[in-house]
């Protein structure tokens, strides 16, 4: 049986079963293409997020190590004081908006900041917000370290 096609070709009956198939594959292809912009985009920003995170950790423990414990240097020593190292590192996260956890072992203070940083395009299809976690550590030096 012949079916005529448009401007009255006839349509053998093959391509009668395909009519309609080019629709679904354009369709798969546009979904395809729209989910790899947004994981370009929002990768993107979560990749600058994170890169942001990481330097605000790092400038945080910094300013934690620059607290030296009053009593040690007058004894000659030089350390940390833990208590005020976490104070200076927590008043500079929320000086910046961020929240954060600092600690001090030895003579090293870290700061862990965890956020999430919000999707443009990904949140069509439910992910709205990708998690940031960063770590930095920062150690005080002092004096010579080496011979130059």
């Amino acid at each position: 049986m012949m079916r005529s096609g448009p401007q009255g070709r006839p349509v053998t009956r093959w391509a009668a079963y395909e009519e309609g198939s080019l629709t679904a594959f354009l369709a798969v292809l546009c979904l395809s293409l729209f989910i790899l912009i947004g994981l370009v985009v929002d990768a993107g920003r979560a990749i600058a997020a994170r890169s942001s995170a990481m330097d605000e950790a790092q400038q945080a423990a910094r300013t934690g190590a620059g607290q030296l414990s009053v009593a040690a240097l007058r004894s000659g020593q030089v350390e940390i004081d833990a208590g005020a190292a976490i104070r200076a590192a927590d008043a500079y996260l929320s000086s910046i908006g961020l929240t954060g956890t600092a600690s001090v072992v030895g003579q090293t203070v870290s700061v862990h900041i965890a956020t999430d940083e919000p999707t443009v395009i990904l949140g069509i299809v439910g992910i709205n917000r990708i998690a940031i976690s960063v770590t930095a550590s920062a150690i005080n030096v002092h004096g010579v370290t080496r011979e130059d």
